[in-house]
């Protein structure tokens, strides 16, 4: 990373899961930001063999998945500064925090294991943190995590991670059709077709004008 004082100031993506029990638990700020970031979107089309006319329906949003090709985590210049926790964990916390959008809550474990022991008819399975994917100012998604590769590559005497690539850590983006609409994610994802279908609207005009060789400033 430059030094250079008239470097522009780099924004950092970011995974935050949001728990009503531990709203800083998990908590993940990119240190160094991927450098490839692969998106695949499926229309979300009406049912098959309707009418004619039908054909062009939407059932919702479209299905996207987001992927990330690698995140580095490294302590290197923690433990040079000397920072406490660098020095005692690695970066074992950074880890664990990415680890547990995927685990349910051991408090909500234990207690649904008290009352299936107790003969509750249905237990309900616990639900994931409310995570968000945060990848500049436009770009706020709620997600569900599918899975990821983590490769630990260096270790402290203690035999703590210092050093790892996590990568394809794979995001299913969910949309305003997978939440109720008093969720915050219904309102997070709408907010996110609002600000693209703005681009959307600089970008067609940006291209109008192109062709009718027309210089704009926006």
């Amino acid at each position: 990373m430059t030094t250079f004082p008239g470097s522009p100031r780099l924004l950092k993506g970011a995974i935050i899961g949001y728990d009503v029990f531990n709203p800083v638990a998990s908590v993940i700020i990119f240190q160094y930001n991927p450098t490839q970031v692969s998106r695949q979107v499926q229309a979300k089309t009406a049912e098959q063999g309707g009418s004619p006319t039908e054909a062009l329906r939407l059932a919702g949003a479209p299905q996207e998945t987001i992927t990330l090709n690698e995140v580095i985590l490294d302590a290197t210049d923690q433990l040079e500064k000397g920072d406490d926790i660098a020095t005692a964990t690695g970066i074992y916390p950074q880890l664990s925090a990415l680890e547990m959008l995927l685990y349910p809550k051991s408090a909500v474990v234990i207690a649904n294991t008290v009352l299936m022991a107790a003969g509750t008819i249905e237990v309900i399975q616990p639900a994931a943190p409310f995570t968000l994917f945060v990848w500049g100012v436009k770009r706020v998604l709620p997600v569900r995590i599918g899975g990821f590769t983590i490769t630990e590559e260096q270790f402290d005497t203690n035999l703590n991670p210092t050093r790892a690539r996590i990568s394809s850590l794979a995001l299913q983006v969910l949309s305003y059709n997978d939440f109720p609409l008093t969720h915050p994610g219904y309102y997070a994802f709408l907010t996110h077709q609002v600000v693209k279908e703005t681009m959307a609207v600089i970008g067609s005009v940006s291209n109008a004008a192109s062709v009718a060789g027309v210089e704009i400033s926006i």
